[in-house]
């Protein structure tokens, strides 16, 4: 038998994200960057359903009086909102953006050892790359648009094994998004530099017009 606290948690739908944040575009007779946007960044519609399915997982298998339901929350929602925070704060600074980034990326880690570890106390096993429910929940991640609803079944499943399985695997994607996403930073930071850079380009593009302008 459910406990009361228990009874209308698969009917409650996940928090909802932020709303649909268009990326700032530049002025194109600024320096700074096109940023925001984070919306549309795979990595953070990944770690937007990590941190529903988390909090529904906590919610339903852990004693809110336990350290772990709180650090689990805390760890998922790191994980989204850094990427939020870093995709914001790009036009203004490469830097931080790529450590904010690499603070979702250490966070969702943390995540993951924190499911690992409930797996292990409860003598359950973690799925083999082999296992046809892992081969399945690679096929949903491939799915468009792919959100908390295309993964509703295993998330809300009542056995936590495929519950904290399936949560494992779309942390697994996310990690995998966010260390690609980290490569293409630092990529863009050695061959465009950062805001100095940027600044220093348009101070210098600046003068060049001046001085054409003077000399006609």
């Amino acid at each position: 038998m459910k406990r009361r606290d228990e009874k209308d948690l698969s009917k409650t739908p996940p928090q909802q994200g932020p709303p649909s944040v268009p990326c700032v575009a530049s002025d194109p007779k600024g320096f700074i960057p096109p940023h925001g946007g984070y919306d549309s960044l795979r990595s953070h519609q990944k770690a937007q359903i990590v941190f529903d399915a988390t909090v529904y997982f906590c919610r339903r298998f852990l004693d809110k009086r336990d350290r772990t339901y709180d650090q689990m929350v805390q760890a998922a929602r790191s994980g989204k909102q850094n990427i939020v925070e870093g995709s914001q704060i790009s036009g203004t600074s490469k830097e931080l953006e790529l450590k904010l980034t690499n603070v979702a990326r250490a966070s969702l880690q943390e995540l993951l050892e924190d499911y690992r570890d409930f797996l292990r106390g409860r003598h359950l096993e973690e799925w083999t790359l082999q296992h046809p429910y892992t081969r399945r929940l690679r096929q949903l991640n491939r799915t468009p648009g792919a959100n908390y609803e295309t993964f509703r079944k295993g998330i809300e499943h009542p056995d936590p094994a495929i519950c904290a399985n399936v949560i494992i695997g779309l942390v697994k994607v996310t990690n995998y998004l966010l260390d690609q996403q980290l490569r293409a930073l630092e990529k863009a930071f050695v061959e465009n530099g950062g805001l100095r850079e940027a600044m220093m380009r348009a101070r210098l593009a600046h003068r060049a017009q001046v001085q054409t302008g003077r000399q006609r």
